[in-house]
């Protein structure tokens, strides 16, 4: 019994057990699946987070646009007749009081049309308008003054699109206009008001 004993003092390992090759095998397997899925989910959220700061750019962008279309002058005088602003040019910051075509109808969100677009650098500052984008342009604005065929003589509907300088392929249609991802668009409507 005491041989028994001394043995096992002698040969600390005798209880003790190690990894077999197995073991380790599955463990890395497990280990390098684990940190590729880690890897993609850390490439998605970074993909994700950039095409959340554009949306919201653009949709700044837009709203801009907008702010001002709604600011220009479409109502009636004192003597009760119609007051249209058609001559604002609002495609350049600041904005001018002549040389543009203010809420003329007109413009298209599917395609530039000098006066009804402008061209926006990184910084959101405002390049010009014309058919086709300028040096230097990141966004692309456009937007499109249509009367409401029920009350075109009192109504309007105002949209803009805002989107990067990119080819938008088959979302520029003559039928209509799709929104893209990373692109906002609003629509509004302005009623003569009495001023």
């Amino acid at each position: 019994m005491a041989l028994a004993k001394l043995s096992s003092i002698d040969n600390p390992r005798s209880g003790e057990r190690g990894f077999s090759l197995l073991e380790v095998l599955v463990a890395s397997t497990i280990m390098a699946v684990s940190l590729t899925t880690l890897a993609q989910l850390f490439v998605m959220s970074t993909n994700a987070n950039h095409s959340a700061k554009t949306t919201t750019y653009t949709a700044i962008l837009a709203q801009q646009k907008m702010e001002q279309l709604r600011g220009l002058a479409w109502g009636f005088d004192n003597l009760g007749l119609p007051i249209t602003d058609i001559s604002t040019n609002i495609a350049k910051v600041p904005e001018e009081p002549t040389g543009g075509t203010g809420l003329a109808p007109g413009g298209s969100v599917g395609q530039s049309v000098t006066g009804y677009c402008d061209y926006v650098d990184m910084n959101g500052n405002s390049l010009g308008t014309g058919p086709a984008p300028v040096a230097g342009t990141v966004y692309i604005r456009r937007w499109a003054v249509e009367p409401l065929p029920t009350d075109p003589n009192n109504t309007l509907v105002l949209q803009v699109l805002v989107t990067r300088f990119r080819n938008r392929g088959a979302a520029d249609t003559a039928v209509g206009t799709a929104r893209m991802p990373d692109e906002a668009r609003i629509i509004s409507v302005k009623t003569r008001k009495a001023t």
